[in-house]
């Protein structure tokens, strides 16, 4: 079961840093330790595109690694504190999406123009002011829980993101969709004010259509072919 999920982070961070979701060392995705101890999370100092299984470490829930070699990432809290209040998340991802950090910037809803944004509206993403410096402390952390919810995406505005999820295949998708949704609004504002998007009824239908689990989890699948193929 360890090496198991040791395996899928490191396939999530893989995906991710093919999609240009890297920032240099920076960002990470973890996974609930099925035996209570913490989260399984990517070493510090790597990229997204360079993690193995081996680089994969046990941090507990006050930060001291247990497990693996490596050293934890200073914003471990996220990932601690999300699960810590939300039984339900196996799984959660902080990314510096460019496209979500560019767009967060502007002050402006998440539009649900094309299809991805409906897996995340409406209502509108959730958003956390608090700062827009690290999240280093159990605190912060709490905080960035509460400005989630109970919803699967949070914007940390002038920052990043950050996702929860059952498990990482589901995860690493959101993630990749969130930030594609960004993508695609900020392309279109670049043309010209926004016209159109989904009405609530029907991004609510689109939600069940396009992202049902077994859809989601055929995307994950696509994405480690594709990573294997590249």
């Amino acid at each position: 079961m360890t090496e198991d999920l040791r395996q899928l982070v490191s396939l999530g961070c893989r995906v991710l840093g093919a999609a240009d979701q890297g920032d240099l060392i920076w960002g990470h995705v973890s996974a609930r330790d099925p035996e209570g101890r913490g989260v399984w999370m990517k070493a510090s100092g790597l990229g997204f595109e360079e993690i193995g299984p081996a680089d994969v470490v046990l941090v507990s829930w006050d930060g001291e690694v247990l497990a693996g070699d490596g050293r934890r990432h200073a914003e471990y809290p996220i990932h601690t504190e999300v699960m810590r209040g939300r039984p339900d998340v196996g799984s959660v991802i902080h990314t510096h999406s460019p496209a979500a950090v560019a767009l967060g910037a502007l002050g402006v809803p998440l539009r649900p123009i094309s299809h991805e944004a409906n897996l995340f509206v409406p209502p509108d993403l959730a958003r956390f002011t608090g700062t827009a410096d690290l999240i280093l402390t159990a605190e912060l952390g709490q905080l960035v829980a509460a400005a989630l919810g109970d919803r699967n995406a949070c914007m940390l505005v002038n920052h990043g993101i950050v996702v929860a999820a059952p498990d990482v295949p589901t995860a690493t998708v959101t993630a990749y969709l969130l930030d594609r949704a960004c993508r695609m609004q900020l392309t279109a504002m670049a043309a010209g004010p926004l016209a159109t998007w989904s009405a609530p009824d029907e991004s609510l239908a689109k939600r069940e259509h396009c992202y049902s689990e077994p859809m989601l989890r055929g995307a994950w699948d696509y994405l480690v072919r594709r990573l294997d193929r590249a």
